[in-house]
């Protein structure tokens, strides 16, 4: 499900790199609701959806400060992207997951998956040429 593809490439190493760990970590999360065994996961599971949340942080900020650097006309839209994503993480989090860990790790994880194709490859790739213009790989 969380497989690295070459059309999701923005050719920027760093960049690329950065969205393989988020498809590394969201495939983990995937591969713990695959289970399917009567084990209690909720330490796993929110481990992971905090490891998901403070990369995402991290990568988001990656991305704004070279948009910011070499002036990138969206800017404020791709922002407002990033900080949606983050709130929506969030309230995820606060899901009652002690109750219903499947329903809510699927939850996560459709959300992640629809925000995959949504972003890097519909808003994300409309930096690739941008960046690449100016040097950025």
């Amino acid at each position: 499900m969380f497989e690295w593809k070459a059309n999701y490439s923005c050719n920027i190493e760093e960049i690329d790199n950065q969205h393989k760990k988020l498809f590394e970590i969201a495939a983990r999360l995937y591969d713990l609701a695959s289970l399917k065994d009567e084990y209690d996961h909720y330490d796993e599971i929110v481990a992971i959806i905090n490891e998901l949340e403070e990369y995402t942080v991290y990568h988001f900020a990656y991305e704004e400060k070279l948009m910011l650097e070499s002036n990138y006309k969206d800017y404020e839209t791709h922002k407002i992207e990033h900080d949606f994503f983050i709130k929506k993480i969030k309230r995820l989090e606060k899901m009652d997951m002690e109750e219903d860990q499947s329903n809510s790790v699927m939850k996560m994880i459709e959300f992640v998956a629809d925000w995959i194709s949504a972003h890097i490859l519909k808003v994300d790739i409309n930096y690739k040429e941008h960046f690449n213009s100016r040097g950025i790989v």
